[in-house]
């Protein structure tokens, strides 16, 4: 890797190395290093430890009132070799990787070995300049996604949000009540209703008890003001 190609990786980045070499050595695919000490192995192993740190430490502190369910949840979605692939696509950095013949045309240049160059530059970043750096780095790429996650979070959990506010605000838990149920065994839809304390608030139907109380939860949502139903 000349220096010319370290400068656009390093705007890429957004990131200066005091140590360019370490750069070089997250781009090395063991398919082209003389032995798989000198690949990008280790640095991969490094930043998939880095990534989830720097992923969990965020969303503890940017939740408080998430449990650790829901916090698990979202990561998850966010470290997955998946979500690495994705965004080391985006950025470009296949391009950069330094692989033998044959695999630089395989399918998996985008999927296992894009993710695993990613987690390799994240260590790297870490090894150059520190946690700081790399959670900074993280955090700029990860940001919308963050957002997004807990968006669809938001969506799909209405009962972890109901709990987690009557808890602080009334000290108190909601609770389910089976209102009615119709239709045969194999088709059954059924009429819940939450209350939190003496407070009862709209029932809602569902084809499964999980979706009914969903859906109640949602209506003792909007009741209370914490959602609108437009924005659902």
């Amino acid at each position: 890797m000349n220096d010319e190609t370290l400068r656009q990786l390093e705007l890429l980045l957004d990131y200066h190395f005091s140590d360019p070499t370490i750069l070089v050595e997250a781009f090395t695919h063991s398919s082209q290093a003389d032995n798989r000490l000198a690949s990008n192995e280790r640095l991969e192993f490094l930043g998939d430890s880095v990534l989830a740190l720097v992923i969990c430490q965020t969303l503890f502190a940017q939740f408080p009132g998430y449990l650790e369910g829901d916090l698990t949840k979202i990561k998850s979605m966010l470290v997955s070799r998946k979500t690495c692939a994705k965004l080391s696509n985006q950025l470009g950095l296949p391009g950069f990787i330094d692989v033998g013949k044959g695999i630089a045309r395989t399918r998996a240049m985008s999927g296992s070995i894009a993710a695993g160059v990613f987690e390799a530059v994240v260590a790297a970043i870490y090894l150059d300049g520190g946690f700081e750096a790399a959670a900074e780095f993280l955090l700029k790429v990860f940001g919308p996604l963050i957002e997004k996650a807990d968006a669809q979070q938001h969506q799909e959990n209405f009962k972890s949000l109901l709990q987690q506010h009557s808890q602080q605000e009334f000290n108190s838990t909601p609770i389910y009540e089976l209102l009615d149920e119709k239709g045969p065994d194999h088709n059954k839809c059924f009429e819940i209703r939450a209350s939190v304390g003496h407070r009862r608030f709209s029932s809602a139907w569902g084809i499964t008890k999980k979706e009914a109380e969903q859906k109640a939860a949602l209506n003792a949502l909007v009741t209370l003001g914490l959602l609108h139903e437009q924005n659902v």
